[in-house]
Parts: structure tokens; C-alpha cells; sequence
């Protein structure tokens, strides 16, 4: 579908989008996958979303404020709002919400090459690529600067050593955005790099860690020797403050429900 809805003034982009709700997404009430949707196992509601948001992304409804050339409809911000106020009593793609578009996607907006950009932001808002985000560490609690999973440079790759923890969902994944030690000869926030890991490879173990309530959603990642192409670098080498910076930015944006994406 063409970016139509930039010709639109909201109150006619609202109508079309409430009537495309209205005939292609089964409203909450109404659909007894929606009614169940707490009950389905983790994976089941994964997939279901994706298909989802393959759904939203064929009809011009997914991005809505993502550029055009990475596959989004390069609107404002109103326009989200408006079609979110929409979309409200409908079953709607939320697993891919929070973190893969409003803090992932976002960062990779930012801080992301152009070739990374065009790899995966489209991928993402088809549903194709399910993201998370590799942060904590088990001895490092909140503070960021602490990571020590390293990776090194060995000719055009770079080899991950060490451990995250508390990542949601991450079995069910296929990428991360991973904050990783590069330099220990300077001031521990100045000696940090972001990469994009591919999560199912050889080198990573996925552990899922059961809650007294039965949960298994958290997981623990291991990684040992993964090998992750140079040209997966997000921003410079040793940089990767000023990336996890802005990287917090959306998150608090997409948590506190200001996040245009």
C-alpha cells in the first residue's frame, strides 16, 4: 500500500483506519483468541502476533511513524495516537510493542548504519524479527557501566564472552541489541560497544529461569565465544554509553506510553 495516509487530514486517516479495524481485526470481546490470550503458552502468542503485525504492516498500518525507506509511513506522531485510540477494543500485535519497536527499533533508528537499518527495521515492523534487549548482568544489578561480557576483535569479528540475565522472552527471539565490554584501559562507561547478536547460534545457551509463580519468561543467556560480524556494530567502538543513553531514553518513553513507535 502507498503512503496515502500522508495526503490525509486525521480526521479522515481516522475513518479509514476504523474501518479497516472494523473488517480485519477481531475485536477483544468478541474473539476467543483474545479472550484466552493470557492463557496461551508464550510461543502460541508469539506467533499469533506476528501474524498480526504482518496483518497491520500489508495494510499500511504498521510504522506509522517510522521513515518510508525503512519501510514505515513516515507520518506524525498524531497519526499514531489517533490510530492507537482506534485500535483499542481490537486484538492487536502488543508482544512487539515493548522492547522490539518503541526501544529497539527506535535505537537502531538512531544510532543504526544504513545498511543495518534497511536489514532489519523493515523485518521487524513485518513481524519477521522478534527483538530484546541483552543488559543486565548477574553481578551488575542496575548499573550498566559494569557489564563485563566482553567481546573482542579477531580480524572482521568480534568474540562474546560473559552473561545477561533478566531477558524477557529471549528463547523466543531472534535478535538482541547487547551491550558489551571492548576496552578495560579507560573509565568504565567510556570502554563500552553495543552489537546486534544474532540469538540462535552456535555459542549461546538460553536458560529460562522459573518464578515461584510458575513463570518461565526470564531468561539467562551464556555466551561463550559467539562469533558476531564487525559490520554488527551499533555507533563507534567504545561509544556505547552514548548509545545506551539515548537506549534508556526510549525506554522510559516506551514504558511511560510517550514512544511514537
Amino acid at each position: 500500500m502507498s503512503n496515502v495516509a500522508a495526503q490525509e487530514s486525521l480526521d479522515d486517516f481516522r475513518l479509514r483506519a476504523r474501518a479497516w479495524l472494523a473488517e480485519n481485526l477481531p475485536r477483544r470481546s468478541q474473539s476467543g483468541l483474545a479472550r484466552t490470550a493470557r492463557f496461551l503458552d508464550e510461543e502460541s502468542r508469539l506467533a499469533r502476533h506476528r501474524v498480526l503485525q504482518r496483518t497491520l504492516f500489508d495494510a499500511g498500518f504498521a510504522g506509522l511513524c517510522f521513515p518510508i525507506e525503512y519501510g514505515g509511513q513516515g507520518l506524525s506522531v498524531e497519526y499514531q495516537r489517533v490510530f492507537t485510540e482506534e485500535s483499542l477494543p481490537y486484538e492487536m500485535p502488543s508482544a512487539f510493542n515493548v522492547p522490539t519497536l518503541g526501544i529497539l527499533a527506535a535505537t537502531l533508528l538512531d544510532f543504526g548504519s544504513e545498511a543495518q537499518k534497511l536489514r532489519h527495521l523493515p523485518a521487524i515492523l513485518r513481524g519477521d524479527e522478534y527483538w530484546i534487549q541483552f543488559l543486565s548482568e548477574p553481578s551488575g544489578g542496575s548499573d550498566l557501566a559494569g557489564a563485563l561480557t566482553t567481546a573482542v576483535l579477531d580480524g572482521d569479528e568480534w568474540v562474546v564472552n560473559g552473561s545477561k540475565v533478566w531477558s524477557t522472552r529471549a528463547h523466543l527471539c531472534d535478535y538482541a541489541l547487547c551491550l558489551v565490554r571492548t576496552n578495560w584501559d579507560v573509565p568504565k562507561h567510556r570502554g563500552l560497544s553495543v552489537l546486534i547478536m544474532k540469538i540462535h547460534q552456535p555459542g549461546i545457551e538460553i536458560h529460562q529461569t522459573e518464578m515461584l509463580n510458575g513463570s518461565r519468561e526470564f531468561c539467562q543467556e551464556y555466551f561463550t565465544d559467539v562469533r558476531i560480524p564487525y559490520e554488527n556494530l551499533v555507533g563507534e567502538v567504545d561509544e556505547g554509553w552514548t548509545v545506551a543513553t539515548r537506549w534508556m531514553y526510549h525506554e522510559r518513553s516506551a514504558v511511560g506510553g510517550a514512544s511514537p513507535y
